[in-house]
């Protein structure tokens, strides 16, 4: 998934610049300023996203035994303000960053993921739930407090979403006796889908993202062979 080639990164400590678009930190918040041709019919998507996180805390989760893939939650909440030229559109609300690093491919790590964060009375919530490329298992329950401490709680019983129109599951959690609702789907792809759940966990009731990630399809050519319609890819 190269969308652009070597010469148009460009980074230091505070800023990175891919293409015509950047991410820059200023010790209080980041800017990302997207500048970029949709695809696949052109038009020109121009705007700035502005993220205040809450805190920051410095914690990093392995995700694997041999230590090739790695997740940090950098802003568990934030602030977001979006200000987009093309097309006229702007608002504001609660936010979150995070962000992945890894050896290998996504695939050659792992079949299947999920990842949920959503808003409750106490804090915010993440889960994270995955198959490994080997067969075993990886499960995550966490609450980070405004305040940015970071709580490991016992994960709540899995629980399943309707499947998309691409027959990709979207198992999740919510506390027993509960059963969780699809209040949307925001994106439906071959091997992806995000979709605005509510439920309830650890006795609250919650509101958020969940995103379900099928790399066993993503791995099939026929799947690689959609991505040029969907994103600019690199000579």
């Amino acid at each position: 998934m190269t969308e652009r080639g070597r010469a148009a990164l460009a980074r230091d400590a505070t800023n990175y610049h891919l293409g015509r678009s950047s991410l820059s930190w200023d010790g209080n918040g980041l800017s990302i300023g997207i500048d970029e041709i949709a695809v696949p019919i052109p038009r020109r998507v121009r705007g700035l996203v502005r993220v205040h996180p809450t805190a920051l805390p410095a914690r990093l989760f392995v995700l694997d035994p041999a230590r090739r893939h790695l997740w940090a939650p950098l802003a568990p909440q934030a602030r977001v303000e979006v200000t987009m030229r093309d097309p006229a559109l702007s608002w504001s609300g609660h936010g979150y960053l995070d962000t992945n690093a890894g050896l290998e491919p996504l695939e050659d790590g792992f079949r299947f993921w999920t990842w949920s964060r959503a808003i409750i009375g106490s804090g915010t919530a993440v889960l994270y739930d995955a198959e490994r490329r080997d067969g075993s298992a990886f499960s995550l329950a966490l609450l980070f407090g405004p305040n940015g401490t970071v709580m490991e709680r016992d994960a709540p019983p899995l629980a399943r979403l309707p499947g998309t129109l691409w027959r990709v599951p979207r198992p999740t959690r919510a506390d027993a006796g509960t059963k969780p609702q699809l209040v949307r789907t925001l994106e439906d792809a071959p091997f992806y889908a995000r979709s605005d759940v509510a439920t309830r966990l650890w006795c609250e009731q919650a509101r958020g993202l969940h995103e379900a990630l099928a790399l066993d399809r993503f791995r099939q050519a026929w799947v690689k062979l959609l991505l040029p319609f969907r994103m600019p890819r690199s000579a």
